[in-house]
């Protein structure tokens, strides 16, 4: 299945994400698109609600904000973007020896297509700040992207066409109901 998901690089698609925090009253909401360019290379720009561009490459993570200097720091300070780039790089390239390096892998389908992958890392530090990811899809197509955080806060992703159908006040449950195509 991990090989059916594989896409050649570059591989950009469309996202909206919802991230639920404790320390606040709603999620914070941004959208933009994901680009995969190959080996460990990824960039994530945010169109709304502020323009921003992430780039992962060569153990750097680079960041650009509207109207603010750019910034760099090293992989190994933020163990969750480690873990992104490893499931990332890992479900483009179809690469499930890579995926089974880093995380525990679950699996779960139905006769119509749908699916659900659920990773848990390996790695006990990552562990202390990403407790799991779980990728909703159906068919060769991923949908949503969840990130437990070991804190409790959750951040959802909608994927490729999904990602236009984001709630203006998404719940939990909205997403749900979204990812499983009901």
């Amino acid at each position: 299945m991990i090989a059916a998901l594989g896409r050649p690089a570059p591989a950009r698609t469309a996202f909206a994400e919802a991230r639920f925090m404790q320390v606040l009253d709603r999620p914070l909401v941004v959208s933009g698109e994901l680009a995969w360019l190959g080996g460990d290379t990824l960039e994530r720009h945010v169109l709304k609600p502020r323009v921003e561009t992430a780039r992962i490459a060569g153990g750097q993570v680079t960041q650009q904000r509207e109207g603010k200097g750019e910034r760099s720091f090293s992989l190994d300070r933020a163990p969750q973007l480690k873990v992104l780039v490893d499931s990332f790089v890992a479900l483009l390239g179809g690469d499930a020896s890579r995926l089974r390096k880093a995380f525990a892998i679950a699996r779960r389908g139905d006769a119509a297509g749908a699916w659900t992958l659920t990773l848990t890392p390996r790695d006990l530090d990552v562990a202390r700040t990403v407790a799991s990811i779980r990728i909703d899809g159906q068919g060769g197509q991923a949908r949503c992207m969840w990130m437990q955080e070991a804190d409790g806060d959750v951040a959802v992703d909608l994927l490729g066409g999904l990602a236009a159908k984001m709630p203006a006040e998404p719940t939990r449950d909205t997403l749900a109901t979204l990812c499983h195509g009901e």
